[in-house]
């Protein structure tokens, strides 16, 4: 219902709208992805400060008129991840698992365990230069299609149930497929299998890494299932050569 609003967020956009202000994209726990106005943010005696700049964990305090855009009415900093700030690699890794969020879950459907997820990732950047690497990217995207309900099947192959011989991957079959059920799905090696089941598995904080081809093999499976069942392309965490 129309009227105040008060929620956690983490900004994941922030876009210059007129001659001061700015629209904002937010994710919260419980509205999903949320798009807002700050109103004369841009100029030098706002009272919202440089407290709504893109990456940061706030409590928002909303006005929920009757259109989809709400009105920034305060803000209170939980905190800012400055050490994402620090070096240009993290920033890239957080500007790119926000963009992930957006993409996927683009609705108002709370996914808590989203919020969760990115926030978890947000501070581990922010704390440790060493975790913007494409295994930790990786993982955080495949987590992402476990919250999403496409989480590849890996157990065993995707279209017979055959636990030997899983040499290859298909987005149309929903996973991991053994050779006699591969049909038109790409070769996949053992340390790319083993590295997807261990990036679903492990604490993000523990995720793993492999050579650059398993790691290409990954996120092209990662890559081709969020396109097949969510219609949704992410942009790319290995440069291509």
């Amino acid at each position: 219902m129309p009227g105040p609003l008060s929620t956690e967020a983490i900004v994941l956009r922030s876009i210059r709208y007129g001659e001061a202000d700015r629209i904002l994209h937010l994710y919260t726990p419980d509205r999903g992805r949320v798009s807002a106005i700050a109103k004369g943010i841009r100029r030098s005696r706002s009272r919202f400060g440089a407290r709504l700049e893109p990456f940061f964990h706030v409590r928002a305090h909303l006005h929920e008129g009757r259109s989809e855009l709400l009105t920034v009415t305060g803000v209170d900093t939980i905190t800012t991840h400055a050490g994402l700030r620090e070096h240009a690699v993290t920033l890239d890794a957080a500007a790119r698992a926000c963009d992930a969020v957006s993409r996927l879950f683009e609705t108002s459907d709370p996914h808590p365990e989203v919020f969760r997820l990115l926030a978890n990732e947000l501070a581990l950047l922010a704390g440790d230069p060493g975790q913007a690497r494409a295994g930790n990217g990786l993982a955080f995207r495949i987590k992402l299609l476990l919250a999403a309900g496409i989480v590849p099947h890996l157990a065993a192959c995707a279209s017979c149930g055959e636990s030997e011989h899983l040499q290859g991957y298909s987005a149309a079959a929903g996973g991991i497929v053994c050779n006699a059920c591969e049909g038109a799905a790409f070769p996949i090696s053992e340390e790319s299998y083993r590295f997807l089941i261990d990036a679903l598995g492990r604490p993000l904080a523990q995720a793993p890494d492999a050579s650059e081809r398993a790691l290409r093999q990954a996120e092209r499976a990662i890559g081709e299932t969020v396109e097949f069942h969510a219609n949704v392309r992410w942009r790319p965490l290995l440069h291509t050569t």
